[in-house]
């Protein structure tokens, strides 16, 4: 399970700030298996990006928070071993994915999870006829909360979703693999 937050939504021009990630292991979610950083983010040519103010007010993390974090090129060989060859899920597995892609790639890495599953997907299938499934509905819908303070941030986030998934699983028929439930590879 892993969730980032970044400084905008484009994975080319973006960076990303805060990475949280744990494991869910035969269906019981394991935090204390975790990784969690905040990232200095940089461009393309490793120049710091600055946290525009709009998204300082969705996820809380400022400038002065990140300036003597690790860089990416520090963090993402941490993170990929972190991963290792297991399938990941995120809440949105395209937006969290693609930013991974875009990093690695940029520094000649690869994000290669074994696959990668989306709760959002879980969500439309569990709830058909809902129209909203963003991770506070989700939470809300399934009676789970966050953390004080852990909305919009990697840990906080990633906590609640991989409560999700597994109540998610649970309702789609555990006969079910991840592979048949979600996302791509």
């Amino acid at each position: 399970m892993f969730d980032l937050e970044t400084t905008g939504l484009s994975p080319e021009r973006d960076g990303i700030v805060e990475i949280g990630a744990l494991r869910v292991v035969d269906g019981q979610v394991h935090e204390h298996l975790k990784y969690e950083t905040l990232v200095r983010p940089t461009n393309a040519a490793g120049e710091r990006l600055m946290i525009p103010w709009h998204a300082q007010r969705v996820h809380g993390i400022s400038n002065e928070m990140v300036r003597s974090a690790p860089a990416i090129e520090e963090v993402l060989p941490e993170f990929l071993e972190f991963v290792g060859d297991a399938a990941v899920v995120a809440h949105n597995v395209g937006f969290d994915g693609g930013f991974m892609r875009a990093q690695a790639r940029r520094l000649g890495m690869a994000w290669a999870p074994a696959a990668e599953h989306c709760t959002v997907q879980l969500s439309r299938r569990a709830f058909p006829k809902e129209r909203a499934h963003n991770l506070t509905v989700l939470a809300e819908r399934l009676g789970l909360n966050f953390a004080p303070g852990g909305r919009h941030r990697s840990f906080g986030d990633v906590q609640v979703t991989a409560q999700a998934y597994v109540r998610l699983l649970e309702m789609l028929g555990t006969a079910e693999s991840p592979q048949k439930v979600s996302g791509r590879r």
